[in-house]
């Protein structure tokens, strides 16, 4: 949802950032690093049951998400490796985040409520690879009402508000569900229509396809003969 409708926007508002930034002589891949390292810093300050200070560096851990993609667009170095790393250190972050969450209700919760944030994690995964596999095929799988920008925004929420954590990670299930069901119905309507359209018909004849004639010399120089006796 975020992607769809914001994500052109705050590019556009990040691109003096990034310029900024590229005079520094810092790389995408250095900011997508420290991204990776303060999401483990925050898990293991939420895996510790400082949820609020984790919730500070969840916060930290967004900025270097944020600006990879904007110092790569003002120093013209996107590429696919670029868009590799950043996709993979998406998925290693969430599960950091989402496995602190587990850590601390498995430490603070009765019977088996820290499975909650594992099981969002897996539809998390699943989302993801709905999109991968549909891009790798030449269909579109963006949008949903919980992506990750959206889970992100949540679980912040729930890290500054402890008490409602419990209905705050139900909810966020619930919703990352209904977020696979559309995509994968999105996907489906998209490889039906493509299944559903006629194939061209075997027996169809091809164009001729047209030659260039070549008169020979010999013949060239017999007809200019006769033309000449003819006058």
């Amino acid at each position: 949802m975020f992607d769809g409708n914001l994500r052109a926007q705050v590019d556009r508002g990040l691109t003096p950032i990034g310029r900024s930034l590229v005079k520094t002589g810092i790389t995408p891949d250095v900011i997508t690093v420290i991204g990776i390292v303060m999401s483990g810093v925050a898990a293991v300050t939420i895996g510790a049951g400082y949820l609020r200070v984790g919730f500070l560096f969840l916060l930290l851990t967004a900025i270097p998400d944020a600006l990879d993609g904007a110092v790569a667009r003002a120093a013209g170095t996107g590429s696919k490796r670029g868009a590799y790393f950043d996709s993979v250190s998406d998925r290693l972050t969430d599960g950091m985040l989402f496995g602190g969450v587990a850590w601390h209700l498995a430490s603070t919760e009765p019977g088996r409520v820290m499975m909650l944030p594992v099981t969002i994690m897996g539809l998390a995964m699943f989302i993801s690879y709905q999109r991968a596999k549909a891009e790798s095929l030449g269909w579109d799988a963006k949008g949903g009402i919980m992506e990750r920008a959206e889970r992100i925004v949540v679980l912040a929420f729930a890290l500054l508000f402890p008490e409602l954590m419990i209905v705050t990670l139900w909810v966020m299930l619930v919703l990352t569900a209904i977020t696979a069901v559309q995509r994968f119905v999105k996907v489906w309507k998209q490889a039906t229509a493509e299944h559903d359209r006629p194939a061209p018909a075997r027996g169809a004849r091809r164009r001729p396809r047209t030659r260039t004639s070549v008169e020979p010399l010999w013949r060239q120089r017999m007809r200019e003969r006769r033309e000449a006796r003819n006058g």
